[in-house]
């Protein structure tokens, strides 16, 4: 069985994340996302609400499992057997800064692969960031976001 971790921090799920979920679960047999606990970041969303609300637009994916963890991701992917890593890729920036990062982790375990996947045209825009910041601003999000979880950023931009 081939499985493939999707991590980040997922603050919110974006479109373009389901996208590239949707399409690995194709391509792998199994993909696990991976939600990252980061303790120095302030996230919008709490570890256990990113979780819940990557299960809600993924749950009509029967090959993807949703999990939380802290520390390095290499030895997220020991602790599993697992030694591929799926990203996506939006820009040049993106691709620099995932270079760097698979380098990091074969340097960590060279039996580790990472796989890239270029991130569909519609979604080349959309990070979590500039959701966030459209919300925060009162503009629309709504082809950003994936529908079931829309209210759950609006309601939590305004608190």
């Amino acid at each position: 069985m081939k499985i493939a971790v999707y991590p980040g921090s997922f603050d919110p799920i974006t479109n373009g994340h389901l996208d590239i979920i949707r399409r690995g679960s194709k391509v792998f047999d199994k993909i696990i996302v991976a939600v990252l606990i980061n303790v120095e970041k302030k996230h919008l969303f709490d570890i256990d609400e990113r979780v819940e609300l990557i299960k809600k637009v993924t749950s009509d994916i029967e090959n993807v499992e949703v999990v939380s963890f802290d520390g390095l991701l290499v030895n997220f992917l020991k602790e599993r057997n697992i030694n591929v890593i799926l990203k996506g890729i939006r820009t040049t920036c993106d691709f620099e800064y995932e270079m760097q990062m698979a380098i990091i982790n074969k340097e960590l375990n060279n039996d580790i692969e990472t796989i890239c996947m270029m991130s569909s045209p519609e979604y080349l825009h959309i990070s979590s960031s500039n959701v966030k910041q459209i919300a925060e601003f009162n503009g629309s999000i709504e082809r950003l976001v994936p529908k079931e979880i829309l209210q759950n950023v609006i309601d939590k931009i305004k608190v």
